[in-house]
């Protein structure tokens, strides 16, 4: 099998309509070179055919799940498949099937992989067509984000990288709970793209203001390690207030400062701050020491979700 140039790594659940066209965007602003591994992840009122991709006049494969694993972990088993499949030279890029990646800015996605110097090159976004209340959320996500794990994230899904940079984040673990946190986590070369957002092709979005908190928790996950850190010196600076607040509460009491019940009240409650953080505090020790422990994804444990694939061209 000759190795394709470009591969086109999406994921895609019950969404058939505004994935078929982009294949077709694909085909007419990029060419016939491109290779499409779709992951069809656990449709069922709409499974994605391989014949979409062959109508289009595209190479492709599609990758039918057992079950629903989720978008993160669709393109992971996306990714995985890719590196395990072809060479070293090609370029893969990854993007949602919905058409709110443009084929149209995958080029000058890729032009930036031109240099040695660059493993993965991300697509930030110049504009989104948005409702304000995500762009709100989108705003106190980051700020979040920034403070618990220390790292700035600014991009999403949409990206392209090298085929060494792509083995690589199908070795990690992280790649399953979020992928733009993985790509941070990785130590490879990012370089950031500015792009426009455009319009959906077809239908709504199946990602809901609980799903999208979930999907920020998980970006989270993949900093768990700095996040306990962080979060367990708060607890520590607390509880150390709260043992000077009681010091502070017994001198006034002795000096004869404190009104009737004044004590009881103060000290009760700090005495109470501090049990509590000094457990929560051992409780993320205990949770730190469990993810340093936790087992490794094997390079080929994809497979255990693929209930088969369908070329598009015979081989």
């Amino acid at each position: 099998m000759v190795t394709p140039s470009r591969i086109v790594v999406m994921p895609v659940y019950e969404d058939v309509e505004a994935s078929t066209r982009l294949f077709q965007e694909l085909a007419r602003t990029q060419g016939p070179d491109i290779y499409v591994v779709a992951v069809d992840d656990g449709s069922v009122r709409q499974p994605l055919q391989v014949q979409a991709i062959a109508d289009a006049g595209l190479d492709g494969v599609v990758i039918k799940l057992r079950r629903n694993v989720g978008h993160q972990r669709a393109i992971a088993i996306g990714l995985s498949y890719a590196a395990e499949h072809f060479g070293d030279e090609a370029i893969v890029v990854v993007m949602d099937s919905d058409g709110e990646d443009t084929p149209e800015s995958m080029t000058e996605l890729v032009a930036g992989l031109s240099s040695a110097d660059v493993d993965v090159v991300v697509a930030t976004r110049k504009s989104r067509v948005e409702s304000i209340k995500f762009k709100a959320f989108y705003l106190v996500y980051k700020f979040l984000f920034s403070m618990l794990s220390g790292r700035r994230i600014s991009f999403g899904n949409f990206m392209a990288a090298k085929m060494p940079a792509v083995r690589r984040l199908a070795a990690m673990q992280e790649l399953w709970t979020h992928v733009a946190a993985s790509v941070l986590s990785s130590k490879l070369r990012v370089q950031s793209c500015p792009l426009d957002r455009g319009p959906r092709y077809a239908g709504k979005s199946k990602m809901n203001f609980v799903g999208l908190a979930l999907h920020g928790f998980r970006a989270l996950m993949v900093f768990a390690e700095d996040v306990l850190v962080r979060v367990g010196i708060a607890c520590t600076l607390v509880a150390g207030l709260s043992v000077v607040g009681g010091v502070v509460a017994l001198l006034l009491k002795a000096m004869g400062f404190a009104t009737p019940g004044w004590f009881s009240l103060a000290f009760g409650i700090l005495l109470l701050v501090f049990l509590q953080t000094a457990a929560l505090t051992l409780i993320i020790l205990m949770l730190s020491g469990m993810i340093r422990s936790g087992g490794v994804l094997g390079i080929g444990s994809y497979r255990e979700f693929v209930d088969h694939v369908s070329h598009a061209r015979e081989r």
